[in-house]
């Protein structure tokens, strides 16, 4: 019988992670579903980016306020979750408090107290947090993609994180040999005189309620990452170790594409000097993208590391000025629905039926695409280096170079350049006209 809360430990602790792992798989196959993107190169420059973006927040603290708030939640949450490695191993082999016995007691005082302070900052920060999303209604709050399921799941991990605090907090307030400690009970030594008249039989099933209720609800909150915006919390280090180190005003071009305009330069070239079938491979099967599949690994690892912060979009001056585009909605326009295309492999065996539907036009508009004036604006902004832009130049690629859909002020561009090689309506015969004096 003693050792049923062990065999009970495991069950719940495999079961949590199997769970987890068992999406984390789908999340990998769905991003797999995108092109593949070479990242071999400048790699000290990716892992300084991983350091200095991903682990110290460099651009979190741009806006001091909301980043300072963050640190302390992100510093708070990471330390703070140490302690779960002694929860699992008291939990599988029926010990308590293993860490005394590892490390002297006031080694361990001094981390268990730095634990309850940091809980107790999360706590503040939390309570902070939901009053901008609540009473203050921070504006990039309230934008329309943010109605509905987005809102509710930015609430109900703050609830998640003060549950997890509270619980780790009265945890060691009811733990009677924890108190007993000379250091340690930095905060609950407060919380403790609460429970006064409660026997010593109380105090005990109080304290393995709070300590079984914290272990589930991290494993619950562990598994509610991929249901939720705050996938980011694990996906923000390989998104930024991906994301681009050239400079952001250069935009790629495509390599077949680029074939073509060197063979047109080049007037000795031998357009047949290649063999046909090494011609017919570098022509893709379709210019700039219409759906998730169209598009690159990273762009799709982007949209499921997007925060929903809205830094993007409070920044864009397509969306300050009332035009439609929102950088974040194009974000989690994608993420829904790589999701959907996801749910489709997952109904029919593994494959995916084609559904009648794509990114463009049932998720993303025309509108909201040539709305965007590629100022980079969202792509500085954004905290853990996700680029909407690049999914809005290759979708508008796809409306020029597949459909012809481009607006009539860019066909007449265009035109003009084919015609008179500048994107005036005059010949190159006049095009030096404005110079001569009257």
């Amino acid at each position: 019988m003693e050792y049923i809360p062990n065999l009970l430990f495991a069950i719940v602790l495999i079961a949590g992670i199997g769970y987890f792992a068992r999406n984390i798989n789908k999340l990998i196959r769905n991003i797999k579903l995108g092109q593949e993107v070479d990242a071999s190169d400048k790699k000290s420059e990716r892992w300084t980016n991983v350091v200095r973006i991903a682990l110290g927040q460099s651009k979190m603290v741009k806006r001091p306020v909301s980043g300072f708030l963050h640190v302390i939640v992100y510093v708070g949450f990471v330390i703070i979750n140490i302690e779960v490695l002694e929860i699992i191993i008291d939990g599988i082999f029926g010990t308590h408090r293993i860490g005394l016995s590892v490390l002297p007691e006031s080694v361990y005082g001094f981390l268990i107290g730095a634990f309850e302070i940091l809980a107790v900052l999360v706590l503040v920060t939390v309570v902070i947090f939901w009053l901008r999303r609540n009473v203050i209604k921070v504006k990039r709050f309230l934008s329309a993609e943010m109605k509905g399921w987005p809102k509710s799941d930015g609430n109900i991990i703050l609830y998640f994180e003060v549950v997890l605090m509270c619980l780790f907090l009265v945890m060691n307030a009811t733990d009677t040999s924890f108190q007993d400690m000379a250091s340690g009970n930095v905060i609950s030594q407060f919380i403790a005189p609460w429970f006064n008249g409660f026997s010593v039989e109380a105090l005990h099933t109080i304290e393995r309620a709070a300590w079984w209720m914290h272990i589930v609800g991290i494993l619950v909150f562990l598994n509610y990452l991929y249901f939720s915006k705050h996938l980011h919390i694990l996906l923000a280090f390989p998104n930024v170790y991906y994301g681009s180190v050239e400079p952001k005003g250069k935009v790629n071009n495509l390599e077949a594409v680029t074939n073509e305009v060197k063979l047109m330069m080049d007037p000795d070239a031998d357009p047949y000097a290649a063999p046909a079938e090494t011609a017919e491979d570098d022509v893709p099967a379709k210019f700039g993208a219409s759906d998730v599949m169209d598009l690159t690994q990273v762009q799709l690892l982007n949209a499921y590391t997007c925060t929903e912060c809205g830094r993007c979009t409070s920044a864009c001056p397509a969306n300050l000025t009332g035009k439609k585009l929102s950088p974040r909605k194009i974000m989690m326009d994608t993420r829904d629905r790589l999701e959907e295309v996801g749910k489709n492999i997952d109904a029919n065996n593994g494959v995916f039926k084609d559904d009648g539907k794509q990114l463009l036009g049932d998720y993303i508009l025309n509108e909201e695409l040539w709305a965007c004036t590629t100022c980079n604006a969202c792509v500085e902004e954004c905290p853990v280096s996700i680029n909407p832009l690049s999914i809005i130049l290759d979708m508008r690629r796809y409306l020029v170079m597949e459909q012809s859909a481009a607006p009539m002020e860019l066909n007449n561009m265009m035109t003009n350049i084919e015609n008179n090689g500048a994107p005036w309506p005059y010949s190159q015969m006049d095009r030096l006209n404005w110079a001569k004096e009257d």
